[in-house]
């Protein structure tokens, strides 16, 4: 693992993000707990060492290229599925309190045991759906950043993620190369759901593994009370 590593340390450092070694040393073990975990359960299809290194950890932390996480203190990573990018945010920024929301259970019990194996603090791992945390006083309106990646079209995402923003924070999904039609199709439920305004940044992965759209959307209003609508509504009928 150490040359993965020392290949995430130099290729993040360009853009001015420093990995310590025991940070490096999590993040191989994260890799190991990855890997030996997905021969038993669903977690990943990419399990290639430099695959993982560049489309999980690498492209988690570009994030830091379109935000300062520095001034980041709570975040809630949304349909977090094997952590990511939130473990991988939670490594290099130790300082963030951060939630890991997914729906299935498994998944959720091997992010508790994984945060714990890696030392992590300030780690909450829970169980459930958005559409009911998000209705929840201590979750509501109460994150500094919210991440999504490849969860849902943006115009679901949207009311899943923005109920839990403070006004003036972050909601950041984290795309593929094609999300032109999915920002026109989200600007109604983006006004909606906070008077949310969009920024697309366009990244290509090192060694030729693809193009990533990070949307950045700040949060201006307070997300009316009506919303979420309840588990399963967002998506069977999305706000257009």
């Amino acid at each position: 693992m150490q040359e993965h590593g020392e290949w995430l340390q130099q290729a993040v450092s360009e853009w001015g993000l420093i990995l310590s070694d025991q940070q490096l040393r999590q993040f191989a073990q994260y890799f190991e707990r990855l890997v030996e975990t997905n021969k038993v359960m669903n977690l990943t299809a990419i399990t290639e060492p430099r695959e993982v290194y560049v489309k999980h950890f690498y492209d988690s932390l570009l994030l830091a290229k379109s935000l300062d996480i520095k001034e980041v203190d709570s975040l809630i990573d949304v349909g977090t599925g094997a952590g990511f990018p939130g473990i991988p945010l939670k490594i290099a920024f130790p300082h963030l309190r951060l939630v890991l929301l997914d729906s299935l259970k498994k998944r959720v019990q091997f992010l508790r045991e994984t945060a714990d194996a890696l030392g992590l603090k300030e780690v909450e791992c829970v169980h459930g759906r958005a559409e009911d945390l998000a209705k929840q006083k201590g979750y509501r309106q109460s994150f500094d950043l919210v991440t999504a990646r490849a969860v849902a079209r943006l115009n679901v995402l949207a009311e899943y993620c923005l109920p839990f923003v403070k006004v003036g924070g972050y909601f950041v999904s984290m795309k593929g190369p094609s999300v032109g039609e999915e920002i026109t199709e989200a600007k109604r439920a983006l006004f909606i759901l906070g008077k949310t305004t969009v920024e697309r940044e366009e990244f290509q992965l090192p060694e030729g593994m693809g193009t990533r759209n990070i949307l950045i959307m700040k949060k201006r209003d307070q997300t009316p009370k009506a919303y979420p609508r309840k588990a399963g509504t967002p998506a069977k009928q999305p706000l257009v």
